[in-house]
């Protein structure tokens, strides 16, 4: 009888087994990188050929969006799966306490490591992405950009830094080191556990120093030294991603893996001083906002260029649905990998805040922009108490994708039923 039901258990086909095994997910975020600096989003001279053939095998869609252009809310909302009003993080640094000068000025005193826990607590209590896949036995890794202090406080059960502002120790993955995430690969697969990789490289950030051979690539072709150190940057960042990608396929884990890319927010290099010009960094721009979204899960998800409307809120649920298990009720993204949810979808959303928070508990206290993308259409509506002098704008994306011609002017219908919408999403 016992051997009778051996055999037939030897006889069931392997995928039975292996169909409960969650995949492995690899997520890459780069840092301060236009929407359209890659190959397969139309550069003509940038140079990204592995993350053009991770698009090409990728569901890819290429009008992503991330909630806000500034790093670490974007950071937290992609670790959390929540807007920054709903995290709580929502700007770079503490408030400047009265006196203090330069916002660089206040970054070892106490006031600000006070500031820093506040903002670490406040992504505990939000819940992270590495917290919830452990419930599936999985083990994390943080390496590059971390803000809010140890690695652990995200719920990573690896990585690199160790309280830093950036990322400290974290932020030699990319620029000088790939091994730490070879070396955690490697001891996931010895314990037969599945593994999530957070690869978040302060690349192509300033400072802008390429290797020397990508950078005479681009310094005849660039309109000047700065846009060339940053589009050789791009191409050194595109090589990290190739060599990630490499190490995964050729060690037998691409049918199970999940990689997932996106930007942390947008960057437009201004020639002349090579610092991020207006409309891209910071602002409530395109050029800060904007992002294409890969998903690649071989014989999973069939590759596709979608012009559908995609965001970082969404990569959670996505991943956790992936792994089997629920997102959380207060997550508002949507799962990417359901094709009539991502159709369905109308208009997505997002909040530009202060650098420095004005209240640390208080999202409203830092609001700078709220903003809305219907089909083509984008609101911007401007916080007076922290944007006095701006006005709404309304663009035509499709016919204006540098937000050039405000049309707020003769468009009043129009503004008042996207600001009613912006306001049944959030008002401050």
């Amino acid at each position: 009888m016992i051997r009778r039901l051996l055999l037939s258990l030897l006889a069931l086909p392997l995928f039975v087994f292996a169909a409960d095994a969650p995949p492995n997910i690899v997520m890459i975020i780069s840092d301060d990188h236009l929407w359209s600096d890659y190959g397969f989003m139309g550069h003509k001279t940038i140079q990204t050929p592995n993350l053009d053939r991770l698009a090409s095998e990728s569901l890819t869609f290429r009008r992503g969006y991330v909630t806000s252009s500034l790093c670490c809310p974007s950071l937290a909302t992609i670790v959390t799966g929540l807007y920054p009003h709903q995290h709580k993080v929502t700007s770079n640094d503490p408030p400047l306490m009265p006196g203090a000068g330069k916002k660089k000025g206040q970054a070892k005193g106490p006031e600000f490591e006070a500031g820093r826990e506040v903002m670490s607590k406040h992504l505990e209590e939000a819940g992270t992405l590495p917290k919830m896949l452990a419930q599936k036995g999985y083990l994390s890794l943080q390496t590059g950009k971390w803000w809010q202090k140890h690695y652990s406080r995200g719920g990573f059960t690896h990585g690199m830094t160790e309280g830093g502002r950036h990322g400290d120790k974290g932020l030699d993955i990319g620029r000088k080191t790939m091994q730490p995430i070879y070396d955690f690969i490697g001891e996931a697969k010895q314990q037969q556990k599945p593994f999530f990789v957070w690869y978040a490289p302060m690349m192509p950030h300033d400072p802008h120093t390429p290797p020397q051979r990508l950078l005479d690539k681009y310094k005849d072709k660039a309109p000047s030294e700065h846009v060339a150190k940053y589009w050789a940057m791009v191409d050194w960042f595109d090589e990290t991603c190739g060599a990630l990608v490499k190490h995964i396929d050729d060690n037998g884990m691409k049918e199970n893996t999940i990689f997932v890319y996106v930007s942390d927010n947008g960057w437009i290099t201004n020639p002349k001083t090579g610092r991020y010009a207006e409309k891209s960094k910071q602002s409530q721009y395109d050029g800060g906002l904007r992002s294409p979204i890969m998903i690649r899960w071989p014989g999973k998800v069939t590759p596709k260029m979608s012009d559908d409307l995609a965001q970082s809120i969404d990569l959670a649920p996505t991943l956790l649905k992936a792994a089997g298990l629920e997102p959380t009720k207060a997550m508002p993204g949507i799962n990417l990998l359901d094709a009539a949810a991502v159709t369905a979808r109308k208009a997505i959303y997002g909040e530009c805040f202060t650098h420095n928070f004005v209240d640390l508990n208080v999202p409203a206290s830092s609001l700078r922009w709220r903003w809305i993308v219907e089909g083509s259409t984008k609101l911007i509506v401007p916080n007076q108490a922290n944007q006095p002098d701006d006005v709404v704008e309304l663009y035509d994306l499709k016919a204006d994708p540098t937000e050039e011609k405000n049309l707020a002017a003769g468009s009043a219908e129009k503004v008042k039923e996207l600001s009613a919408k912006l306001d049944a999403w959030w008002k401050p």
